[in-house]
C-alpha cells in the first residue's frame, strides 16, 4: 500500500480560496540568483469543538521563515520556522489569512488564503471515483458537498483501515498493492458533529503496458550498433523469436508511434543473427530499456558468442516505467567463460523468477563513448548538469550558499545525514564521464559545522547496485570548524579505463546521522576535470528588450520537464530575443536537424534560432537564421529547424533566439513564449 497525500484525520481541515502575489519578485533570473519562494500555501485545521481554534502551518518552496496575519484584526506573527504551525481563535465566520514566505536573501512571496467556518452538516455530497490513467492502480478521489470543509476515504484494502484525507473539492489518491475490487467508503464532514457518507465497490485496474515510448536515444549512430532500435538502423536478418522451445510469447507493438517487443510470461527468450554475427569489439556498453507491470520481476540479458560462450547480467527492475541500462562490456568480458565481442550472434532474456512476467523490450544496442570535446552539449535541457541522488538516510541538495566568506560562489552542494543507516549518503551523475587525464588527486571545499569530520569520496560506473564497478574508497578529514577549507582525496591508481559516471560521499561512514547541523555539511569546487561547481552549466543574457530565465515549468501537460527557459520579448527593437551560452562548443556531427518543445501564447509565433561563435558582436560569425511556426496556442509542440550545410569549421557556442523577428514586442503574455529540449535530431 502506498498512500500519495495523507492529512491526519483527528483535526478538520478548513476550506481554502486562494490567490497568490509575488512582493520583491519579479523575472528573477534563476541562474544568477535565488528566487523568492514558491508554491505558498498554508494547511489549516479546525478542532471539532466549536471553539473556533484554528491551525495555520505555512508550507512553499525556498522559505526560511514567514509572517502570518490571521485577517481578523490581531497582530501578524513573525518570524515562524519551516515546519512550525501557529494557533488562533476565530469567531465564525470568513476570514482573509495572509501568509509572506520569505527566503534566505530577502526576496518575499505573499499568498492570502479565504477560509470558510461553518456548523451546518454537509449536504448535497458527489463522488467521483476514477481509475489514475498513467499510474498502475492508482485510484483518484474527488468529493464535494454543500458546507463541507473536509473528508476521509477508506479504500478498503486488507489491513489498512487508515482514511486518506482531503480539502472539500479535492483530490486525494490511493495506490493499491493489487488490482481487485473494493469496497471504498467517503465521509464527508463539516465543522458540525454529524457527517455525510458514500459507499461503493469499485474495480481497481493495473496498467499492462507502458503508455509512453521508451527514452528517445540520443547516441550519434557513429559510435552505436543497433539490435533493436527505431532510433538507428537494425542489422538484417535478426529473428526476434526464435523456435528454441520456449514458452515466451512473442509480440511487437507500437507506443507513441515507436516499436518495442513484448515478451510475455517470459521464461527465457532468444534473439538470433548467427547468420551475420556482430562485431562489437570496438564498443564500451551495452544499453538496454525494459518496463514490467509485474512487481517482484526482474530478468537477465546474455550476449551470446561461438561455444556458445554467454554470462548474464540481471536486470532489476522498477514496476510501471521505464528502466535504462548501460552495461559495461567489461561485466562480460572479465567473467567466466569469456564471452568474445568480435562474434556475438545471440541474446538471451531470462525471467527472474522463471515464470510469469511480461517485458517490453526498446533501444538494445551497443555503443561507446566518444572521445573528449566531440560529444557536444545538446540537448540543452534547463534542468542542471548534473543529477543529485541519496541513498539510506542521506539528503541531497543545491542550495544558495550560506557561508560566503572564504567561498564566494553562489550555488554549493547541500549534504545532510539522517537517522537512516550509518552508511547513509548521497550520490552526484555527471552526463559525461569523470575525465582523470588532468590528474588523480581530487580536492573540494567542504564547509564542516565541527573539525575531525570524515568526509568518503568514491566514484562508480552506471551499472546498478549490486553489480556496480567502483574506485577505491578515499577518506578525507575536516580539521577546521564553521569555515570552508580545501580537502585532497588521493585517487592514484585509478582504473582509468573504467568509465566513472557516479561520484559518492559519505559523512562519518559507519556512523548514524541525526539529520541536525551537526550532520550537515556544504561542498563545492569538486576538481579536477570536469569541476563540479553547482553553479549553472548555460549562461543566458538577452538583447535590445529582450529578457530570459529558467524558471518552473508553468505547464507539465505535454512536458513535464520541472525547468524551462522563458522569454519574454519587450517595447525594446525589433529584432529583441535572447542568446544562450555552453562552455564547450555546440557539435553538429550527430546531426544539423534542431528540434526544441515550444509552449506559445498563440499559434502562427515565429520563433528564429540560429547559432553563433564567441567573437563579439559586430565581428560575429554566425550560422543560418532558421525560423519555424507555432502550429498551436497554449501547449508544448515541437519545432524543427533544419540547419544542413551549417559550416562545421566553425566553433559555435552561442544559440541565438528571437521571437516574431521584425516585430515589436510589447513584454505582455502575447509575447511570452518557453523553450526545452532543444535538441538534435
Amino acid at each position: 500500500m502506498k498512500t500519495l497525500k495523507y492529512i491526519l484525520s483527528t483535526i478538520l481541515i478548513v476550506t481554502l480560496v486562494w490567490s497568490c502575489q509575488d512582493d520583491d519578485f519579479g523575472d528573477t533570473d534563476f541562474v544568477n540568483s535565488i528566487e523568492a519562494p514558491t508554491n505558498v500555501t498554508a494547511a489549516f485545521s479546525v478542532t471539532q469543538d466549536n471553539s473556533g481554534l484554528v491551525t495555520i502551518a505555512p508550507l512553499s518552496e525556498g522559505a526560511v521563515s514567514y509572517n502570518i496575519t490571521p485577517g481578523d484584526g490581531s497582530a501578524t506573527q513573525e518570524g515562524i520556522k519551516p515546519g512550525k504551525s501557529i494557533k488562533h481563535v476565530y469567531a465564525e465566520g470568513t476570514y482573509n489569512v495572509t501568509i509572506v514566505a520569505k527566503s534566505l536573501n530577502g526576496l518575499t512571496t505573499t499568498a492570502t488564503k479565504n477560509i470558510v467556518v461553518s456548523f451546518k452538516a454537509p449536504e448535497n455530497l458527489v463522488v467521483i471515483i476514477e481509475n489514475d490513467p498513467a499510474i498502475s492502480k492508482q485510484v483518484n478521489v474527488t468529493a464535494t458537498a454543500d458546507y463541507a470543509l473536509f473528508y476521509e476515504v477508506y479504500f478498503g484494502e486488507p489491513g489498512n483501515d487508515t482514511p486518506v484525507a482531503g480539502n472539500n473539492g479535492e483530490s486525494v489518491s490511493y495506490q493499491y498493492e493489487n488490482a481487485g475490487t473494493y469496497t471504498i467508503r467517503v465521509v464527508a464532514m463539516s465543522a458540525a458533529i454529524e457527517t455525510t457518507e458514500y459507499t461503493v465497490d469499485f474495480e481497481v485496474t493495473a496498467i499492462l503496458q507502458p503508455l509512453a515510448a521508451a527514452p528517445v536515444p540520443f547516441r550519434a549512430s557513429s559510435n552505436v550498433i543497433s539490435i533493436y532500435s527505431d532510433s538507428y538502423t537494425n542489422p538484417s536478418g535478426i529473428n526476434y523469436n526464435p523456435n528454441w522451445g520456449q514458452a515466451t510469447t512473442y509480440t511487437q507493438i507500437a507506443v507513441g508511434g515507436n516499436n518495442m517487443i513484448q515478451y510475455g510470461g517470459l521464461t527465457y527468450q532468444g534473439i538470433d543473427f548467427s547468420g551475420a554475427p556482430v562485431d562489437a569489439s570496438a564498443m564500451e556498453y551495452l544499453h538496454v530499456d525494459i518496463w514490467t507491470a509485474d512487481d517482484n520481476f526482474d530478468a537477465k540479458i546474455s550476449p551470446i558468442s561461438p561455444g556458445p560462450n554467454e554470462t548474464a547480467y540481471t536486470l532489476n527492475l522498477v514496476a510501471n516505467q521505464w528502466n535504462s541500462f548501460d552495461i559495461p562490456i567489461s561485466f562480460f568480458t572479465g567473467q567466466n567463460p569469456l564471452v568474445d565481442f568480435s562474434q556475438i550472434f545471440q541474446f538471451k532474456f531470462d525471467g527472474v523468477p522463471s515464470a510469469g512476467g511480461t517485458i517490453f523490450v526498446d533501444n538494445l544496442y551497443f555503443y561507446k563513448i566518444p572521445a573528449t570535446g566531440t560529444s557536444g552539449v545538446l540537448p540543452l535541457t534547463f534542468d542542471g548538469g548534473y543529477t543529485l541522488d541519496q541513498f539510506d538516510g542521506g539528503g541531497t541538495s543545491v542550495v544558495a550558499n550560506p557561508y560566503t566568506t572564504g567561498n564566494s560562489t553562489a550555488n554549493v552542494l547541500k549534504l545532510v545525514k539522517g537517522a537512516g543507516q550509518p552508511w547513509a549518503g548521497s550520490k552526484v551523475t555527471i552526463p559525461t564521464p569523470f575525465d582523470f587525464s588532468a590528474g588523480t588527486t581530487v580536492t573540494a571545499k567542504v564547509w564542516s559545522p565541527r573539525a575531525g569530520l570524515k568526509l568518503l569520496m568514491k566514484f562508480e560506473d552506471k551499472t546498478a547496485w549490486p553489480n556496480t564497478i567502483a574506485s577505491a574508497e578515499i577518506t578525507a578529514t575536516t580539521t577546521v570548524a564553521n569555515q570552508w577549507e580545501t580537502l585532497s582525496f588521493n585517487f592514484s591508481g585509478i582504473n582509468t579505463s573504467i568509465l566513472y559516471y557516479n561520484m559518492v560521499l559519505i559523512m562519518d561512514n559507519g556512523t548514524q546521522g541525526d539529520g541536525t547541523a551537526n550532520y550537515t555539511i556544504y561542498v563545492d569546487d569538486i576538481s579536477t576535470s570536469p569541476m563540479l561547481t553547482f553553479e549553472p552549466e548555460y549562461t543566458l543574457d538577452q538583447f535590445d528588450g529582450g529578457v530570459t530565465s529558467v524558471i518552473a515549468n508553468p505547464d507539465t501537460n505535454g512536458n513535464t520537464s520541472p525547468n524551462v527557459l522563458k522569454m519574454v520579448k519587450g517595447a525594446g527593437q525589433p529584432w529583441a530575443g535572447s542568446k544562450i551560452t555552453v562552455p564547450t562548443k555546440f557539435d553538429f556531427t550527430a546531426g544539423t536537424t534542431i528540434t526544441a518543445k515550444v509552449w506559445s501564447p498563440r499559434a502562427g509565433l515565429k520563433l528564429l534560432m540560429k547559432f553563433e561563435d564567441a567573437v563579439p558582436w559586430p565581428n560575429v560569425t554566425a550560422s543560418a537564421e532558421i525560423t519555424a511556426t507555432t502550429t498551436k496556442a497554449n501547449q508544448w509542440e515541437t519545432l524543427t529547424f533544419n540547419f544542413a550545410g551549417i559550416d562545421m569549421g566553425i566553433e559555435f557556442y552561442n544559440i541565438v533566439l528571437i521571437m516574431d523577428n521584425g516585430t515589436q514586442g510589447d513584454g505582455t503574455s502575447n509575447y511570452t513564449i518557453y523553450v526545452d529540449d532543444i535538441s538534435q535530431n
